[in-house]
């Protein structure tokens, strides 16, 4: 029995020894294959740049994964921003001209709120120049669409697409010529220039094609047209007869700059002609 018992513990002992020496041997092995590993991997690097910037990369970039992101920083908005929004409840315009707003924003796709302020502003200008308040928006209309960023390949700018480099001086009082993409200041501006051509050519229709550039041309490329057209309509909204709403095709809406200049190349090229005859 003792004996049996000796047996079968000089067994387990040599079990325990063949697997201790099997996994020093098989961990030594798997050492040296990691090492030849990395020393196939460094020359193959060495030889090849680009597969070593590539692994830089990709591991830079796991890096980066790995990195813990910061919390984006926190800030208030200014309490103030509302004093230079230029937008208005329509609810609070005369009954008119809230009419006016609410036709030109589902004709032209525009807010109401901004559009409320053009409107007033319109008709406030027009009280003072005597100009119809519906004339002036009726430009803007076939200007810009309303759209106070617009530009058009010859330079004019703003709602009412007054070329700034010519008539510079009159928006110095407002700051200096950057003041064209503010809606209000552009708009008193353009009513100015406006003014302008009307007194020189000594009508409406006269005074328009002025304003596009084409009083030294045969052609105005239906500009003249397309504005007393657009006047009709409002008057018509005025008056409490709001005509059938065109929404402007999505590519005229989408880039308003050409609306904005109606007319030929030829007529384009005139443009700073025109305006500089204005201003003389």
């Amino acid at each position: 029995m003792k004996q049996a018992l000796d047996a079968t513990a000089r067994g387990l002992r040599t079990f325990m020894s063949d697997v201790v020496d099997g996994f020093f041997e098989i961990t030594h092995n798997g050492f040296a294959l990691v090492g030849l590993a990395i020393v196939f991997a460094a020359l193959a690097l060495a030889a090849r740049p680009d597969l070593r910037q590539s692994g830089e990369e990709q591991l830079m970039g796991w890096l980066q994964s790995r990195k813990p992101q910061p919390v984006p920083a926190e800030f208030e908005l200014e309490p103030t921003a509302i004093e230079r929004t230029t937008a208005a409840s329509p609810h609070e315009l005369p009954k008119q001209q809230a009419a006016v707003a609410y036709w030109l924003s589902k004709k032209y796709r525009v807010a109401a709120e901004p559009l409320a302020v053009l409107v007033s502003e319109a008709f406030d200008l027009g009280k003072r120049t005597k100009l119809d308040p519906t004339l002036i928006l009726a430009i803007m209309a076939v200007e810009s669409s309303f759209n106070p960023f617009a530009q058009s390949q010859v330079g004019a700018q703003g709602l009412m697409q007054v070329m700034t480099r010519v008539h510079g001086e009159k928006y110095e009082s407002a700051g200096g010529t950057l003041t064209a993409f503010d809606p209000v200041t552009n708009m008193r501006v353009g009513v100015k220039v406006l003014q302008e051509c009307i007194a020189r050519a000594g009508s409406l229709e006269g005074g328009l094609r002025f304003y596009v550039g084409a009083a030294n041309l045969t052609d105005d490329g239906g500009y003249a047209s397309k504005v007393l057209a657009e006047h009709e309509r409002l008057r018509q909204v005025v008056a409490g007869r709001p005509p059938a709403v065109n929404t402007p095709p999505a590519a005229a809406r989408q880039n308003p700059a050409p609306v904005a200049n109606p007319a030929p190349a030829k007529q384009q090229e005139a443009a700073s002609e025109r305006v500089a005859m204005v201003g003389d």
